[in-house]
């Protein structure tokens, strides 16, 4: 298995050409569908703005989990199930394909094959163009999403008290938010938190080189008899098998998560409906507190402290690091059956 390019000069198949993002969709989708709680979670944590955390809604992560469970059932678990879905499923499939292909154009640059490894500078540049364009496609379907997560009952019948104080229905389902939002808000309410996220492409960029100089350290102790191995796997293949691709992608999202965590939580705080449904004060002044991302930056920290800005760190990360490991390994799962199968043909 290999997220190195072919530089074959004529045109690729149709199976070849889309195979990263194939592979990059099913990733997604499998690691949403296995972890949506804890995000779900992380999202309620990120939010409260509380500076004494008696008087907070959620007082921590597994409080979280039962006040949840307690009041809303495992539906409540699942809010926002649909936009995550369909984001998760889209992102990583954009995300793999400009990835794969900007580290293609740029080996066909430098003249040089797929055996050969890039320089780190350009596993940057690749990881940095793939999470611009994914930002830009998908920042709607994630305003949604952390709408629909904040939403006390998972859309149900309780009404919610907006930001300008009028009492409105909750949104029904994932098209009924995001045409509420474009009416009410307009355009520039789908696209709340993209300055955050643009941001974050600074994670991708970061945990994706990671990954490929750790892929390669890997391969390079495969091949020289060295001892590198986290998993089982035949001692003769010099790719890191996918349960090792697993170990790799949980190693790099731990890296890049260290740096760019608060970008999340104000991305987050960008994001809410600002309404006292979901325990940060439903007024007027919360919806003026959040507008900019600088503006939010220093209100969490002037407020809370920099512990604010690490606020739902716990259920991130037990949920983005086995995320992370499951995304790789179906990736490069599937990317490898894809690849047998053209080469069976």
């Amino acid at each position: 298995m290999t997220t190195s390019v072919v530089t074959s000069k004529g045109p690729r198949p149709f199976l070849e050409q889309w195979r990263d993002a194939v592979s990059g969709s099913t990733a997604g989708m499998v690691s949403v569908l296995a972890l949506h709680p804890l995000d779900v979670i992380k999202t309620r944590l990120q939010v409260q703005d509380h500076i004494d955390r008696r008087q907070a809604t959620y007082r921590g992560t597994f409080h979280a989990f039962r006040t949840v469970l307690a009041r809303e059932g495992v539906r409540g678990l699942y809010a926002g199930l649909s936009p995550a879905l369909i984001g998760s499923t889209v992102s990583w499939g954009i995300y793999f394909q400009v990835y794969d292909n900007a580290k293609r154009r740029y080996r066909r640059s430098l003249a040089i094959d797929e055996t050969t490894s890039l320089p780190s500078h350009l596993h940057l540049a690749s990881a940095a163009e793939a999470g611009a364009v994914v930002s830009l496609i998908t920042n709607p379907i994630w305003v949604v999403k952390t709408r629909l997560a904040l939403q006390h009952g998972g859309g149900g019948g309780a009404k919610i008290s907006s930001s300008s104080g009028n009492v409105v229905a909750p949104y029904a389902g994932f098209f009924d938010a995001m045409g509420r939002i474009a009416r009410t808000e307009g355009v520039t309410g789908l696209y709340k938190g993209f300055a955050p996220s643009l941001f974050l492409v600074s994670h991708g960029a970061v945990q994706f080189t990671a990954y490929e100089r750790l892929k390669r350290a890997a391969a390079d102790a495969r091949r020289g008899g060295g001892s590198f191995s986290v998993g089982s796997g035949h001692s003769g293949e010099a790719e890191p098998t996918a349960f090792e691709c697993a170990w790799l992608g949980v190693a790099s999202k731990l890296i890049a998560s260290a740096a760019t965590y608060p970008s999340q939580v104000v991305r987050s705080r960008m994001q809410q409906r600002g309404n006292a449904d979901v325990g940060v004060g439903g007024s007027e002044e919360v919806r003026r507190r959040y507008l900019g991302f600088f503006s939010s930056l220093r209100c969490v920290v002037r407020r809370e402290g920099f512990s604010g800005l690490y606020k739902g760190m716990v259920p991130n990360v037990l949920r983005t690091l086995p995320s992370s490991g499951v995304t790789f390994m179906v990736y490069e799962s599937t990317r490898s059956f894809l690849s047998r199968g053209r080469e069976d043909e």
